[in-house]
């Protein structure tokens, strides 16, 4: 392959001598600027026009592959969320059963007291969710997939928190 000339000349004295060069070459392709000096006082870098487009259509190859991780990074982002917003309203649901099987149970606070702590938990597992899966997004660009925004997100969490809090006082006015 031929050789072309990549780097720059940079003349240090006025009329180099040839005993006054420095050339750098490499033939290696794992190190293709890996200096091999020859002469002092001009610089110039050699490398292969193929090796250098073999450079860019890899680099292009694993900045897409970057990408798309990235983007389903962002996607399962999106599947943790919906799972930890599925266990709250898990406990959501453990809250109202306790309800319904300890109905006529005595004392009332009792079955009341634990029915709360699921809605409490609950609540806090929809903030943890949202917390989490922020924290996650924030850090991440997406490419070719949308992402849902912090917003929605957000609502989502305070809908649902406000769904478990009704909940509860509804279970304690029962």
């Amino acid at each position: 392959a031929a050789a072309a000339v990549v780097g720059e000349v940079r003349p240090t004295a006025p009329a180099p001598a040839a005993a006054d060069l420095n050339v750098f070459a490499s033939s290696d392709a794992a190190q293709p600027h890996k200096s091999v000096p020859v002469m002092s006082n001009i610089i110039v870098s050699v490398t292969r026009d193929a090796h250098n487009s073999s450079m860019n259509k890899s680099n292009d190859l694993a900045e897409n592959r970057t990408d798309w991780a990235e983007d389903r990074t962002i996607l399962a982002n999106e599947r943790t969320f919906a799972g930890w917003m599925r266990t709250g309203m898990a406990s959501l649901a453990v809250a109202i059963g306790l309800k319904a099987v300890f109905g006529d149970f005595d004392p009332t606070w009792a079955a009341k007291s634990v029915a709360t702590i699921f809605v409490v938990a609950a609540v806090y597992i929809f903030w943890a969710a949202h917390d989490a899966a922020t924290k996650t997004l924030d850090r991440l660009n997406d490419h070719h997939a949308n992402a849902q925004p912090n917003a929605r997100m957000k609502t989502l969490a305070v809908i649902f928190s406000f769904a478990s809090v009704a909940v509860g006082g509804i279970l304690w006015m029962l």
